[in-house]
């Protein structure tokens, strides 16, 4: 069965933060600066700090680079 969507996007906005949080901790944890992920992912510097301040909206490539580049599996990545 499949369920309905809530009638906002609150909880996409918080599963962005979650997954932004998720970002900027493997990206610390790494001691790397935002510079060395969006120049080695090949994403553009806007796009990652919106991931990382939980207001992106990535493609699914976009994330897969950044997952790729930090050496953590996307699914850990998407929780």
């Amino acid at each position: 069965m499949l369920r309905d969507l809530p009638d906002d996007d609150e909880w996409i906005r918080a599963h962005s933060q979650v997954i932004g949080a998720r970002v900027r901790a493997r990206r610390e944890h790494l001691n790397v600066r935002q510079e060395a992920v969006f120049l080695a992912a090949d994403v553009d510097r806007r796009t990652l700090q919106a991931l990382e301040a939980g207001t992106g909206n990535p493609t699914l490539a976009t994330l897969m680079r950044i997952a790729y580049v930090l050496d953590m599996p996307l699914a850990e990545l998407l929780g």
